[in-house]
């Protein structure tokens, strides 16, 4: 299993920051160089991905290039941000044409990118408005939205003292969906929640 980073187009100090309130993690995270991977570009994106995830397999072990190749897409999660959105949601989406697997996409902030695929997709956002009018362009499960609103790079730089409201999946489209009730939390919380559910959080460490 692999954490995806896709930061936008910011100091990569703030990309620290956020990592730094998400650990411990089970799995391995990778964050592309910015110099490499443009933040709206898949193609790049998926160039870094599949070569890492080649790489690691090949240090490993010495099974067959047909081996190699069946185990050269682990399970993904991926998270982005901003610009990083647009990178995310395409490979994404190819990845699982691919075959592979997609355990979710966490936008934050990705206002105006339309989010469909058949895995799924949390929102998060830096206030109200982005998050109801985000929502009409798909990703409608479980998600966030600060509120008191904060700046835009302030939900990445420190999560931990983002707080908001977690909100029900297709609650923003259909208010007949309420098995599941809007809850006060912090964007790291909701975060950490998330991570934990698809299995990519490691409580059991100090």
């Amino acid at each position: 299993m692999v954490i995806v980073i896709s930061p936008g187009f910011h100091p990569s100090a703030l990309t620290d920051d956020f990592l730094h309130g998400l650990k411990p993690l089970m799995s391995k995270v990778l964050v592309p160089p910015r110099e490499q991977c443009p933040a709206y570009s898949p193609r790049h994106l998926l160039t870094f991905l599949h070569e890492q995830c080649h790489f690691a397999h090949s240090k490993r072990d010495s099974y067959s290039k047909r081996n190699s190749q069946r185990f050269s897409q682990p399970p993904l999660l991926l998270i982005g941000f901003s610009a990083g959105v647009v990178s995310s949601i395409g490979v994404a989406r190819q990845w699982h044409a691919q075959g592979g697997i997609v355990k979710a996409l966490i936008a934050i902030d990705g206002w105006g990118v339309p989010l469909y695929g058949d895995f799924p997709i949390h929102r998060m956002s830096h206030d109200p408005w982005t998050h109801y009018s985000s929502h009409l362009l798909g990703g409608t499960h479980e998600s966030f939205y600060a509120e008191p609103s904060v700046g835009h790079l302030e939900i990445w730089r420190s999560p931990q003292t983002t707080v908001g409201i977690s909100t029900p999946a297709s609650t923003v489209l259909s208010k007949s969906c309420l098995s599941t009730r809007p809850y006060a939390t912090t964007a790291a919380q909701f975060l950490r929640h998330l991570l934990q559910q698809y299995g990519e959080l490691d409580d059991s460490a100090p």
